[in-house]
C-alpha cells in the first residue's frame, strides 16, 4: 500500500509511506497525520482526505491534538439517514459556493451549493451538506437505470412463472425469488409486488390405452402463479429530494461552508499524482520480492514524482505571473492551459548534441542542438537558461 500526502501549493508530494498490502485504509491516517506534523513542525494545518478518514479514532486523534480536518461521510452513516428524512419536510437554505463553466456547448454550468446541517455529527463536528447539479443528474440517471433493470428482471421472472416447466411450486418460493431478483438489482425499495396463486385444472386417463366412450378421466388441480408489480412513485420522489447531495465533516469552526467545499475539492489532485505514478512512471508491475528492495524502488519513484510536481508548479506559476492563459504545448501547437510534466519532458526528449571525432578520438567538431521557439518559451517559464542545452562544456567531451 502506497500512502502519499501532497501540499495545497501545486500538489507537491510532501511525504509517503509504504505499508503491507493487507493494511486497512482507515487505520493509516493517525500515523500519516503524525508524520506530517513532525515534518512541518506544527499541528494547525488542514488535513483533507477521502471517506476513509471519517472514523472515530482518526478524527478524535486529530482533534485532540489541535489539528483540523475535512472529509466526506459515507452513505451508511446516521447523519446521512437523518438528512434524507429531514429533507422530506424541510427546504434547506442552499447558497451557491462554487461554479464552473460547462465543458460542452449547450450544457449548464456546474454549480455547487452548500448548507450547514442544523445538527452536528455524532461526535459533535460540523456537517456541511453540498448539492451538485451535475451529481443530481447522475443520481437520477443511476436510479432510472436500476429501475429499468429491476423491471426487466421481474418481467423475466413473470415469463418463467408462466412457462410449462416452472419449478417454483409455492407462494413462498415465488416471493423469495422476487426478493432475490430485486435485491440483486438493488431496487427493492422501488417496487411493489403481488404474487397470486391461480388453480389450473387438467384431465388425464385413469388407465393406459386408446380413449373411448367408456374411458375414465382423473381431474388434477395444480397451482400456477402470476406476478404483478408497479413502481413506487412515492419512494422515487422521496429519494429524488436528496439527489446530488453529499456531506462533508470538519472540526474547523472558522471556515465558511464554501471554504470547506473548496478545500475538499482540491483533494482530487492527489489522484493526479497517483495517476502519474501508475501511468507515466509505470510503477507496476514490480518483480522484486524483498520488501526492502521494494521500498527502495518506491523511494526513487517518490523523488521522481516530486520533480514532476515541481516542474508543473513552476511552469504554471510562471504562466500566471506572465498573464499567459495557455501555451502551444500540445501536438500541432494546440494550446494547453495546464502543462503537465510529462508533456514538458516529451518536447525535450529528442534534443541532442552530436560530437564528431577523428580516428584518434579527438573532437573535431561539436554540433549544438537548435531549440525550437516552443522549447525556448518553456525554458523561459521554468527559469532555465538556454545555454544549458546549447553551450559546450567539459561534460560533453
Amino acid at each position: 500500500m502506497w500512502l502519499l500526502s501532497i501540499s495545497a501549493d501545486g500538489a507537491v508530494p510532501l511525504s509517503y509511506r509504504v505499508e503491507s498490502g493487507n493494511t486497512s485504509d482507515d487505520t493509516t491516517h493517525v500515523a500519516t497525520w503524525d508524520q506530517l506534523r513532525e515534518l512541518v513542525g506544527r499541528d494547525d494545518f488542514l488535513y483533507i482526505a477521502d471517506g476513509k478518514l471519517a472514523n472515530e479514532a482518526a478524527l478524535r486523534h486529530i482533534d485532540a491534538n489541535h489539528g483540523r480536518f475535512v472529509t466526506v461521510l459515507a452513505n451508511n452513516r446516521k447523519e446521512v439517514t437523518w438528512f434524507k428524512k429531514w429533507i422530506q419536510d424541510h427546504a434547506p437554505s442552499w447558497s451557491e459556493a462554487r461554479r464552473r463553466p460547462a465543458r460542452r456547448n449547450g450544457d449548464p454550468d456546474e454549480v455547487w451549493r452548500t448548507f450547514e446541517s442544523p445538527l452536528p455529527s455524532t461526535a459533535g463536528y460540523r456537517v456541511i451538506w453540498v448539492h451538485s447539479n451535475s451529481k443530481q443528474i447522475r443520481d437520477a440517471a443511476t436510479r432510472a437505470s436500476r429501475i429499468a433493470a429491476g423491471e426487466a428482471a421481474l418481467e423475466a421472472l413473470s415469463a418463467k412463472l408462466a412457462g410449462p416447466r416452472c419449478r417454483l411450486k409455492s407462494v413462498v418460493a415465488v416471493e423469495n425469488s422476487v426478493e432475490n431478483v430485486l435485491a440483486n438489482a438493488g431496487t427493492t425499495r422501488y417496487f411493489t409486488t403481488h404474487v397470486e396463486e391461480v388453480p389450473e385444472e387438467s384431465f388425464r386417463q385413469a388407465r393406459r390405452g386408446r380413449p373411448g366412450p367408456s374411458t375414465h378421466y382423473v381431474k388434477r388441480v395444480t397451482s400456477r402463479f402470476t406476478l404483478s408489480f408497479s413502481v413506487r412513485t412515492d419512494a422515487v420522489s422521496a429519494e429524488a429530494k436528496s439527489d446530488g447531495t453529499f456531506p462533508l465533516v470538519t472540526n474547523d469552526r472558522n471556515m465558511t461552508p464554501a471554504e470547506v467545499l473548496n478545500a475538499y475539492k482540491y483533494q482530487p489532485n492527489l489522484e493526479r499524482r497517483h495517476a502519474q505514478l501508475k501511468g507515466h512512471q509505470l510503477v507496476a508491475p514490480v518483480f522484486l520480492k524483498d520488501p526492502v528492495r521494494i521500498e527502495g524502488l518506491l523511494c526513487c519513484h517518490f523523488f521522481a514524482l516530486v520533480i514532476q510536481a515541481l516542474i508543473e508548479r513552476e511552469i504554471r506559476t510562471a504562466m500566471k505571473t506572465a498573464n499567459r492563459a495557455s501555451i502551444p504545448l500540445y501536438p500541432e501547437l494546440r494550446e494547453c492551459t495546464a502543462p503537465s510534466a510529462e508533456r514538458v519532458l516529451e518536447i525535450f526528449a529528442r534534443v541532442a548534441r552530436h560530437v564528431l571525432r577523428d580516428a584518434e578520438g579527438t573532437i573535431v567538431r561539436t554540433y549544438e542542438p537548435t531549440l525550437t521557439p516552443l522549447q525556448l518559451q518553456v525554458l523561459e517559464l521554468l527559469g532555465i537558461p538556454p545555454s544549458v542545452y546549447t553551450a559546450t562544456n567539459s561534460a560533453s567531451s
